[in-house]
């Protein structure tokens, strides 16, 4: 995988859309904060597919994208407060097995939130798709995905200004990776009702 190449069109994109994703990220940022982190996985949803969107068809990211997928509200929110629970009692014992559920996720479940949004699976086909997708190809390339992801908005959340400008750069990274990794993954079955 050319890592340079999607970290260019991430840094292109974001640049050449700085107004609007800082806006964007201001938004997302506020309603995740004012909420109490209610909010902020179907946030993140609408967030992630707003990007997308831009990375796809160079749309320029809108404020009611944030909104867009409200009927993840429940799965995300019990997915995100199963991770905060299962995270929380690792951190609580030793902060070694936390950090692992935390990596563990992260590793497994990256594009989670891409395909629920792009290809309307439901979360427990998301997450074995994201998984599956974290496995296909090189293994390393997906651990220098990661890296890459979390040294991003790790550099951009240690201040808050900078996460105006890292978390829309981080993901527009992650985003032009999925692009790539679905170009070479064959469509998965409709999800069964």
């Amino acid at each position: 995988m050319d890592f340079k190449r999607h970290i260019e069109i991430a840094w292109n994109l974001t640049l050449g859309n700085i107004v609007s994703l800082i806006l964007l990220t201001l938004v997302f940022v506020g309603i995740s904060t004012l909420t109490l982190g209610i909010l902020a996985p179907v946030a993140l949803a609408g967030y992630t597919q707003s990007l997308l969107l831009l990375v796809r068809n160079g749309r320029e990211p809108k404020m009611q994208d944030l909104f867009t997928h409200m009927k993840l509200f429940l799965p995300l929110l019990g997915f995100g407060v199963a991770v905060f629970v299962v995270s929380s009692i690792g951190f609580m014992m030793f902060f070694i097995p936390g950090l692992i559920v935390v990596v563990a996720v992260t590793f497994c479940c990256i594009y989670m939130i891409p395909l629920m949004t792009d290809r309307n699976l439901g979360i427990m086909d998301a997450i074995k798709e994201s998984y599956a997708m974290a496995r296909k190809g090189q293994l390393v390339d997906h651990v220098v995905i990661v890296i890459i992801y979390l040294a991003i908005t790790t550099i951009g959340g240690s201040v808050f200004i900078g996460i105006l400008f890292t978390q829309p750069l981080a993901t527009l990274f992650l985003l032009s990776t999925y692009e790539e990794k679905m170009l070479s993954t064959p469509p998965a079955a409709p999800p069964q009702s």
